[in-house]
C-alpha cells in the first residue's frame, strides 16, 4: 500500500492569509486524502474504476457544495475554504476533484440559485450528504465549445415535458443518481431540468478506453422520449446564464485543483532529487536540476497568490468570469508544465504507478481540456481585455 509522504509547499508564506478556519478545513481534507484516497488511488486508476465508496465519504467530509447554506446540508463557508478542499483533493486525484467539482458548482449550485424551495430542500441535502450523487449535462457530440448550438430539446406535453437528445464526456454520469441537463424548449430557449434515474428512456452508458482520468466515472447521457415533470425544470433562469454561471463556479474549483496536483508532482520531484544518487551526489546539486525545482516552485507560488485574490473578488461579489478564466487556465498550464518537468526528473520511475507523477499528467490531459479549453479562456482573456470577439 502506498505510503503518503507528501508536505506543502508553501514558499511565500501564504498561510498568513487564512484564518484558523481556513487551516483546520484544508487539513481535515489533507488528511483525508492520505488516509483514504493515496493508498488506493493508483490501483484504482490502473483498473479504470471509480471507487463508489469515496461518495460517501467526502459527503461526510463536507466537500459537496461547502458554500451551499447550511441549512440546505452545505458548510455555508466561503471561497477559500472550497478552493482549499479542491486543492487538496486534486492533490490527490484530478478524478476525486472532479467529482466534489461536478456534485457542488455545477448540480447543487444551480439548484440552489436557480431552483424552487421544493427543488432545494428535495435534492440539495441528499447531495451534500453523498447519499445521492449528481452530474451537469451541457456538453454533446456536436457541441463542446460551443455549447450553446445544443441540439437536446424538450417539448410542452401537458404536465410534463417531453425530453430528447444526447450529452457526452460527462463526470459522474454512470453512477448519478440525478442528472441537471440544460435543452432547449420549443422555442430555442435554454433552461435547465432535474432528470432522475429510473425515468423512462434516460440511460447513462459507460465511456470506455479512457487514457485519463481513469479513477473517475464518464459516461453518456441519452434522452429518448423521457417523460419530466414540469416541477423538474429550474424555474429561475433561462438562456445560457445558467450554465454558464454554473462553469465559472467549477473553473474556479479548477483553479484551485490543478495547483494541488502541481504540488503533489513539485513535492514527489525534490523529494526524489534529494535521494537519488548519480555521479556520487544526489542529482539535486545539478544546476539543471535545480532550475526545474526553482521554475516549479515559482509558478505555484504565482498561481497561489493569483488563486487566493479570484477567492476574495469571488466572496465580495466583485469578480468576473473573465478573471476566472484567466485563473483556470493559469492553473491548468502551470500544472501541466511541473508535471512534465517532474517526470523527467524521476527518469523512468516517473511512468511508474510507483509514484503519482504520470497519473497527475494524464489526468491534467483532461482537466487542460474540459470547462473550457486552453485556447478558449485565452480568447476570453483576449476579449475582455480587447473588447474585440474572437469567437466569430
Amino acid at each position: 500500500m502506498a505510503q503518503d509522504l507528501f508536505q506543502s509547499p508553501d514558499y511565500l508564506q501564504l498561510d498568513d492569509f487564512l484564518t484558523e478556519e481556513h487551516k483546520m478545513i484544508r487539513d481535515a481534507v489533507r488528511n483525508y486524502v492520505k488516509q483514504e484516497i493515496s493508498p488506493i488511488i493508483e490501483e484504482y486508476a490502473q483498473k479504470s474504476e471509480f471507487p463508489r465508496q469515496i461518495v460517501k465519504q467526502m459527503g461526510e467530509l463536507g466537500v459537496f457544495g461547502p458554500t451551499i447554506p447550511s441549512e440546505y446540508g452545505g458548510g455555508g463557508l466561503d471561497y477559500i475554504s472550497y478552493g482549499l478542499m479542491m486543492q487538496e483533493l486534486e492533490r490527490g486525484d484530478s478524478g476525486v476533484r472532479s467529482t466534489a467539482s461536478v456534485q457542488g458548482s455545477l448540480v447543487m449550485f444551480p439548484i440552489y440559485e436557480f431552483g424552487n424551495e421544493e427543488q432545494r430542500k428535495k435534492y440539495l441535502p441528499k447531495l451534500a450528504s453523498g447519499e445521492w450523487l449528481g452530474c451537469f449535462g451541457l456538453t454533446e457530440p456536436n457541441h463542446g465549445s460551443n455549447p450553446a448550438g445544443m441540439l437536446t430539446n424538450f417539448k410542452d406535453a401537458g404536465d410534463h415535458v417531453i425530453l430528447n437528445g444526447a450529452k457526452m464526456w460527462i463526470s459522474n454520469a454512470p453512477f448519478a443518481d440525478i442528472a441537471v441537463v440544460w435543452a432547449k424548449n420549443e422555442e430555442g430557449v435554454v433552461h435547465g431540468l432535474i432528470v432522475e434515474r429510473g425515468m423512462e428512456g434516460f440511460s447513462t452508458p459507460t465511456t470506455h478506453g479512457k487514457w485519463s482520468l481513469r479513477a473517475s466515472a464518464t459516461g453518456e447521457l441519452v434522452f429518448d422520449n423521457v417523460k419530466v415533470p414540469k416541477a423538474n425544470i429550474l424555474p429561475n433562469v433561462k438562456g445560457m446564464r445558467g450554465p454558464l454561471s454554473c462553469l465559472t463556479k467549477a473553473r474556479f474549483g479548477i483553479a484551485w485543483g490543478t495547483i494541488g496536483a502541481a504540488m503533489d508532482c513539485y513535492d514527489t520531484a525534490l523529494r526524489y532529487a534529494k535521494e537519488r544518487v548519480q555521479f556520487d551526489r544526489p542529482i539535486a546539486g545539478f544546476q539543471l536540476q535545480q532550475k526545474k525545482l526553482a521554475e516549479m516552485i515559482t509558478e505555484i507560488s504565482k498561481a497561489q497568490l493569483l488563486n487566493w485574490r479570484v477567492a476574495v473578488l469571488m466572496g465580495e461579489g466583485r469578480v468576473t468570469p473573465a478573471q476566472v478564466s484567466m485563473a483556470k487556465r493559469n492553473g491548468c498550464e502551470v500544472a501541466h508544465q511541473v508535471c512534465r518537468d517532474a517526470r523527467q526528473m524521476l527518469g523512468g520511475m516517473g511512468i511508474t504507478g510507483e509514484y503519482s507523477v504520470m497519473r497527475h499528467m494524464m489526468n491534467l490531459e483532461s482537466v487542460i481540456t474540459y470547462e473550457g479549453t486552453h485556447d478558449i479562456h485565452l480568447l476570453i482573456t483576449g476579449m475582455d481585455v480587447t473588447g474585440l470577439n474572437a469567437f466569430s
